[in-house]
């Protein structure tokens, strides 16, 4: 491995003290231009960079923010970062960004991470279970601002923002409804550890606000994954009466979807309709293209990154911090969506 130079070889390479190399970095100004110059060279001859992260800590303020995604490969944590990094970055903040899996437990350990970094503040995508809870408290006794967003334990008491995800599914399982579905299936069911969030918990209630029931075998408590899926979209398609309607949570559980559909030679929307929550590009661009609700993810990583900026420069007024924002998604309707073939009765509760 390549020793990485420093500022002490900066400074015998230019026959400068190591006080006067620092100098023409941040005071440039205040040196001569034939002492700039040779410091200057040396820096180029030497490829030396600055530990920024250094002298951020010996100046008391970290100039880094972590972010926690539950999936990479999730296109909504990945637009989400890159509109929070835009952000952080026009107000000289770097970020870091580590992924839990939606896991508590796999999320312990790169909380330790981040905060060995010395990082200035979280934003954080929770991980299900209790595993790390213990330790995001103990961050914040130390004085770390931790944000939440996409989703919250329901004993949280960190500011969040996020869809409101039981208007959406209540919007959801309406749209469908309204269209003569009975038969409807969500791609999740809800569960205290393995999947407890919000568009699975509000799924049945929806249901029943309009009559319907969610039969016993279409609960499947499953991963918020494009296999996962893929393998229940098979299973619910398979069963005697089968559902004339899909739901999927995320827009990678709808590409799973897509792809069992297909493979059972079924149409969208004639043999069945789906809906996703999600305005990923793909769903625009197969045929039939997908029902979706739109989250504002955009609006979402502003308006957390613009808390986390506030929190660090002191701008927030007390209690602001404990905010709660939830936003509301937008149904789109396009064309895998369409009256069940054969009329439905409503299910009796």
């Amino acid at each position: 491995m390549a020793r990485v130079s420093t500022i002490q070889d900066v400074a015998r390479l230019a026959g400068v003290s190591a006080t006067t190399a620092k100098r023409a970095l941040r005071d440039p100004d205040k040196l001569t231009p034939e002492t700039l110059m040779r410091v200057q060279e040396a820096i180029a001859q030497l490829h030396y960079e600055p530990d920024v992260r250094a002298g951020s800590l010996r100046g008391g303020q970290s100039r880094t923010v972590g972010l926690v995604v539950a999936s990479i490969v999730e296109p909504f944590f990945a637009q989400f970062a890159r509109a929070a990094a835009r952000q952080l970055k026009a107000a000289d903040y770097t970020l870091i960004i580590s992924e839990n899996e939606y896991s508590a437990r796999l999320e312990l350990p790169e909380l330790r991470r981040l905060y060995g970094q010395r990082v200035a503040a979280i934003m954080l995508r929770p991980g299900y279970g209790p595993d790390s809870r213990e330790y995001l408290e103990r961050l914040r006794g130390r004085g770390l601002f931790i944000l939440e967003y996409d989703y919250v334990p329901d004993d949280s008491a960190f500011p969040s923002v996020m869809l409101d995800n039981a208007q959406a599914m209540r919007e959801a399982v309406a749209y469908l409804h309204g269209l003569g579905h009975t038969r409807i299936a969500a791609l999740g069911t809800y569960d205290p550890v393995v999947h407890p969030e919000g568009r699975s918990r509000t799924f049945p209630q929806a249901m029943r606000e309009r009559g319907l029931d969610v039969p016993p075998e279409y609960q499947r408590v499953t991963l918020l994954t494009e296999e996962s899926a893929y393998a229940l979209t098979h299973e619910l398609l398979a069963l005697p009466a089968p559902p004339s309607a899909l739901i999927a949570l995320t827009g990678t559980q709808a590409i799973g979807a897509f792809r069992a559909v297909h493979e059972r030679g079924l149409d969208l929307p004639g043999d069945l309709s789906l809906l996703t929550f999600d305005n990923y590009p793909w769903t625009a661009l197969v045929n039939p293209p997908i029902t979706v609700i739109e989250q504002p993810v955009e609006q979402m990583a502003w308006m957390a990154a613009g808390a986390v900026l506030q929190a660090l420069d002191g701008d927030l007024p007390p209690g602001e911090v404990e905010r709660h924002v939830v936003l509301p998604g937008r149904l789109i309707v396009r064309g895998s969506c369409a009256p069940p073939r054969h009329p439905q009765l409503v299910s009796s509760l």
